[in-house]
């Protein structure tokens, strides 16, 4: 490329300038950044500094979160102003209030998680996304001044289970509200776009999909580095590297030809079955053993030693599994392998001791601390759902400072957590869905290489797929090229978002609100290309209507009566089995239609069965129109059909009354409005019913527990001689029964229905509740402290709703369970 023209330069520069006297705040926002904004940035910056809303869609770490920050500096320099920032994770909460407090101070920030309320009352105050969607529908003084509303990771809105609380957010928002969203490169950005200028006024959308950091994308075959790409086919080409194809080739569609040929040579098969048997040396493993000339795969330390010397570290591998983590770990410190000097390892028992000093000794040792420590100082940690938050803080922390090289990871840590590595390196290209194992997907790909490459500090990022039997490196181009993925709704009405609705807009406004959902934008897209197709297919069918046309009589008629009868016929032929009197029947009806065909003008027209052919072209196109006809009629107003299937749900229970066409919430649902969660109805219903009145702190903790936790798809249910003792059993009994007659009563009502309440944590959060030791309770709920102490946090959760709107006596037993579970490793917090 060819440098500009001094006459190109001076028009630039000029340029420059102008748009820095326009928008000052972003030239000096820009300035006081420690390196140069990119394009898509300032473009955000001055977007804002117009008075307008956002969306930035740009590649993980693109650096998308500087806009959301100059929404927070706009907010401070008007007083009174307040920034709200809000992440789909807990995780992420914490990293963006520490940074803000760097900024702006700690008097200024504050965080809201649920489980954590640090000065909610500031200017600036980062939050997950559930807690500003209960604040809205509280009507919060804490939204009075409130002028940015910065939603990270917004592609959230897509997820199944909790993607409704974006759209909820965006539709609510006061007007005035400038909202700053951000997301990941999506193919729909200009739809979603779209939507957000049709519910938020004035939105100017942004997407980038250049890196800042460039990715170099390899395949790790015999212990070398081969690129995935043809450097000299150019950029635009992406053309495999051709020695990928080549060993690709040694395994091809006659493989299972040449193993037998190859098999009837009992030499080399005992040559072969010698070699299996023979240790492996070098850590070398062989993966392919039916060729001549074999690919072996390097174990996991084999690869960490290489990545080193190639200075490719700090690298996460991401390995789809909890336990193969751990293992991948354990695997490394057997081998002996240490990155880290003596100083740095001296630096990392020190911050591990202080993030850790307020967790109990005895917890500590039941949590394998000090194995944990060790692998920490050798630089090389796992990070997955089942570790202790505290200690996965401290892994993030230490994996920031360049403290720890390797970290073995699962999917979860590709979720926005600010941990870029110089190399990401995928093991596998398949993961476990929870039903089977599935290639993953070109935009998890995306989401997973993001993390290489770190912006400032590398030239470039590095992704490494390993070779592995079966690996077509055509598919992993088709993966590492398709950038984007599509960004679909994922939301319906439900019973807490109903009876709030109602309350404040009334039932008929709430349906209006409801059908400017994204999830309702995109059905109506869909229904206007499908209405289109309808209207051009109907010109072709009234084509085929004028070429069937008989002077003898109506010929869509008669071969109406002729396809009648060949259905029938075709019927009686495969129903060989049918009884005797439907056989009769049968061949009744087809007499009559026989007869009915023969007597018909147009049977004896000589032109019959070239009119039949244009009339079996209409038929077919009028059944394909109906059909399209039908997705149109239940597209249209989707969402609001199911919110009134909700409020006939609701009415029928008596949470709303209906008079004279006007809907109103009764007492039981005004209690409704404020608990939220899966579970809405059968909590609101369980007390309304005082189903669990007698229940002691430890007991109500446990069937709180029972109502949040979402049991492994190979668990089996619990054995009753192990679900707690006393009034316990009697609740959980009667609260199951109330869910299996509200299942039945939401399917009558053309609803999904839900899961039954699951008691396979019962056990030991009754336990927990008691005061039982950590080493107890994990083995009773047999899982990983990570996972206990995740639902023990949803539990909280539930049990500060219910201190909230119960009565007593529930309310009061609700806060003593509340105080007996936030103990221990579940009260820790790392901020």
């Amino acid at each position: 490329m060819t440098d500009p023209a001094p006459a190109e330069k001076y028009a630039r520069a000029r340029e420059s300038a102008a748009a820095s006297r326009s928008h000052p705040v972003t030239a000096d926002f820009a300035a006081s950044q420690r390196f140069t904004l990119d394009d898509f940035q300032i473009a955000g910056c001055r977007a804002l500094e117009e008075g307008r809303s956002v969306l930035v869609a740009a590649p993980t770490g693109a650096g998308k979160t500087i806009v959301g920050e100059f929404a927070v500096h706009l907010a401070m320099r008007e007083p009174g102003d307040k920034a709200f920032y809000t992440t789909p994770i807990k995780a992420l909460s914490n990293q963006k209030f520490r940074e803000l407090q760097d900024v702006y101070g700690a008097d200024q920030v504050g965080l809201l998680t649920g489980d954590t309320n640090i000065n909610g009352n500031a200017r600036i105050v980062v939050m997950t996304t559930e807690v500003l969607r209960n604040m809205l529908y509280a009507d919060s003084p804490a939204l009075r001044g409130l002028r940015y509303v910065v939603m990270d990771e917004v592609h959230y809105l897509a997820d199944r289970f909790r993607g409704a609380v974006w759209e909820e957010i965006i539709i609510h928002l006061p007007q005035t509200v400038r909202l700053i969203s951000l997301s990941a490169t999506v193919s729909n950005a200009e739809e979603f776009g779209d939507w957000l200028d049709t519910v938020r006024g004035d939105t100017e959308v942004i997407v980038s999909e250049t890196r800042p950091v460039p990715l170099e994308q390899h395949v790790l075959v015999r212990g070398d580095l081969l690129p995935l790409f043809d450097d000299r086919a150019g950029i635009a080409t992406a053309q495999v590297n051709q020695e990928l194809m080549r060993i690709r080739s040694f395994k091809g569609p006659n493989f299972e030809n040449n193993r037998r040929v190859q098999q009837m040579s009992s030499a080399r098969n005992a040559g072969y079955e010698a070699s299996r048997r023979r240790p492996n040396r070098g850590g070398r493993r062989p993966v392919r053993s039916a060729n001549v000339q074999r690919i072996e795969r390097l174990d996991r330390p084999d690869v960490v030693e290489l990545l080193a010397r190639a200075n490719l570290l700090p690298a996460i591998f991401f390995i789809f599994s909890r336990v193969g983590c751990d293992a991948a770990v354990q695997q490394v410190r057997r081998a002996g392998v240490r990155l880290t000097n003596q100083d740095e390892r001296a630096e990392i028992r020190a911050i591990v001791e202080e993030r850790t000093r307020t967790l109990h000794d005895e917890d500590l040792a039941v949590l394998g601390y000090w194995e944990w420590l060790e692998n920490l100082e050798r630089g090389v940690a796992s990070h997955h759902a089942g570790l202790l938050p505290a200690f996965k803080e401290v892994v993030e922390e230490l994996f920031q400072r360049k403290l720890v090289k390797v970290v073995f990871a699962t999917e979860t840590l590709a979720l926005g957590i600010n941990m870029p590595a110089r190399t990401v390196v995928l093991e596998k290209l398949e993961k476990f869905n929870g039903e089977a194992r599935v290639a993953i997907t070109s935009g998890e790909y995306t989401q997973l290489t993001g993390r290489a490459g770190r912006r400032g500090i590398d030239v470039e990022g590095h992704a490494v797929v390993q070779w592995t039997e079966g690996l077509d490196p055509q598919a992993v181009a088709a993966l590492a090229s398709r950038r984007t993925y599509p960004l679909n709704s994922s939301f319906r009405p439900t019973y807490n978002m109903a009876v709030n609705l109602i309350d404040q807009f009334g039932r008929s406004r709430a349906r209006e609100i409801l059908e400017s959902s994204f999830a309702q934008f995109q059905a109506d897209r869909a229904v206007v290309g499908l209405a289109r197709q309808v209207r051009e297919q109907e010109e072709s069918l009234a084509g085929y209507e004028q070429a069937m046309t008989c002077d003898r009589g109506d010929f869509a008629e008669y071969s109406g009566i002729r396809r009648d009868l060949s259905d029938l016929e075709k019927l009686n032929r495969k129903d060989a089995n049918a009884s005797r009197a439907t056989r009769d029947k049968r061949h009744k009806e087809i007499g009559g239609l026989r007869r009915r065909m023969q007597r018909h003008p147009c049977h004896s027209c000589p032109d019959r069965e070239h009119h039949a052919r244009w009339a079996e072209r209409y038929w077919k196109l009028k059944r394909t129109i109906d059909k399209m006809r039908q997705q149109i009629e239940t597209r249209t107003g989707t969402v609001a059909r199911i919110f009134d299937r909700v409020v006939d749900v609701l009415d029928e229970l008596d949470y709303v009354r209906v008079d004279d066409g006007a809907t109103s919430l009764t007492p039981a649902g005004r209690t409704m409005r404020r608990i939220y969660g899966e579970r809405d109805l059968l909590v609101a219903e369980s007390l309304r019913l005082g189903l669990w009145r007698d229940l002691d702190a430890a007991s109500l903790a446990s069937l709180a527990c029972c109502l949040v936790y979402e049991p492994r798809r190979d668990e089996g249910g619990p054995n009753e001689r192990a679900l707690p003792r006393g009034p316990f059993r009697t609740a959980f009994a009667e609260t199951l029964d109330l869910w299996q007659r509200l299942d039945d009563l939401e399917r009558e009502h053309r609803l999904p229905g839900s899961e039954p309440i699951a008691a396979g944590l019962a056990q030991a959060m009754h336990s927990w509740a008691r005061g039982a030791m950590l080493d107890r309770v994990l083995s009773e709920a047999d899982m990983a402290a990570g996972d206990f102490v995740r639902w023990s946090k949803q539990t909280i959760d539930l049990l500060d709703q219910l201190s909230i709107v119960a009565d007593a006596p529930i309310a009061t037993t609700a806060r003593k369970a509340l105080d007996a579970v936030r103990r221990g490793i579940v009260a820790y917090s790392g901020v």
